[in-house]
């Protein structure tokens, strides 16, 4: 009966037109029962004529009734009203502090509980979505930090083995003053490069944020710039480095820093895993650039092949000061940001093969 009256009435009002129900019911229920004591009580008079314990019996009786009935109204208006939503509410509220918000509350109900809870629901669900958007704001920086660290490694080794060149070959005079500016020339691209990353990444907030700024440049330029850093890069891992070109066109136009940071990161990976030698090859055509790296070691495994380019991803590889799983990733970002693509396989004769084309479009 209980159910049914909480199903068919309680559900349907508010928590006052609910609790003057139960008062009405309660009043009429205590009502029926003091008649029914006084009744009892006159039979009791017209049994043992007027006694003195016949009155303070009734009122005793009828205050135990009223009482009774406060009482129980009570109990009936929290269990119909009350407990459920409370115990909800506590649920939701001990999951909160532990900070778990994977969770929903509904309760069914028109009343003002019912609203109560709507409204923590919405609560709840606009603190998961702020919570949400925090952590991937923290992971991003965290990996755009992690990146940063990642990329400064290149040219500041190539700074750092310039600089060592000219401290033990220039007071012996052994270098030319031609190798000399070109040394210099070569440590102020870098230092230019340092500048404009930093710059560009301390007002970013994610990789992809990263801008585009294109200009042309002479072909033979920028791959003299990139072997001089394949060579430096070769070198710190114990391997040797040969490079080829095909090109149909003197000038391109796409921005130097970044195809810089795109080919540092296949030359890392690429003499990461040679045995001994690996190869760069440049193909400049009328629209596009195309760099590919490949190298004499073992190939990607199958797994490789289609996670090589996700963050972090390092396969058996760990080493946790050199190699962070983070350069083919950077080199996908970048390809997609430059109107090109990555390409990862196996060459025919094994080893790995890595080739990332830009969108290059001449200056009319």
């Amino acid at each position: 009966m209980a159910k049914l009256m909480n199903a068919l009435l309680l559900r349907r009002f508010t928590l006052r037109q609910s609790f003057m129900l139960l008062c009405v019911v309660t009043l009429i229920a205590v009502l029926v029962v003091i008649t029914l004591e006084f009744a009892w009580a006159e039979k009791l008079r017209l049994r043992f004529g007027e006694s003195e314990w016949v009155l303070p019996s009734l009122v005793a009786a009828v205050m135990l009734t009223v009482a009774a009935g406060i009482v129980t109204m009570a109990i009936l208006f929290y269990r119909w009203k009350l407990k459920r939503p409370l115990e909800l509410l506590k649920q939701a509220s001990e999951k909160i502090s532990a900070n778990d918000l994977d969770f929903h509350i509904s309760y069914d109900s028109r009343d003002e509980m019912g609203e109560l809870i709507a409204a923590f629901e919405n609560m709840r669900s606009t603190l998961e979505k702020n919570v949400k958007t925090l952590w991937r704001s923290v992971e991003e920086r965290k990996k755009l930090n992690a990146i940063f660290a990642h990329d400064l490694r290149t040219p500041l080794s190539v700074l750092k083995g310039n600089t060592e060149l000219l401290a033990t070959y220039l007071p012996e005079k052994k270098l030319s003053e031609e190798k000399v500016l070109d040394l210099i020339h070569t440590m102020n691209l870098h230092i230019v490069r340092l500048e404009s990353y930093a710059e560009a990444m301390s007002s970013i907030q994610k990789l992809e944020d990263v801008p585009v700024h294109r200009q042309s440049i002479d072909t033979i330029s920028l791959t003299t710039l990139l072997n001089d850093s394949a060579e430096q890069i070769a070198r710190q891992f114990g391997k040797t480095f040969v490079s080829s070109m095909e090109y149909d066109h003197a000038v391109i136009n796409v921005d130097p820093y970044i195809v810089m940071q795109i080919f540092e990161n296949m030359m890392a990976n690429g003499a990461r895993y040679a045995a001994s030698q690996v190869n760069v090859h440049y193909d400049i055509q009328k629209s596009t650039m195309k760099i590919t790296v490949s190298d004499d070691g073992h190939g990607f495994s199958d797994e490789a092949l289609h996670k090589a380019v996700l963050p972090f991803y390092r396969g058996e590889v760990w080493d946790a000061t050199e190699h962070r799983g983070l350069g083919l990733y950077i080199c996908k970002v970048f390809c997609e940001k430059h109107e090109g693509d990555l390409q990862i396989a196996n060459g025919p004769h094994g080893g790995g093969s890595v080739t990332a084309s830009f969108g290059t479009p001449v200056d009319k």
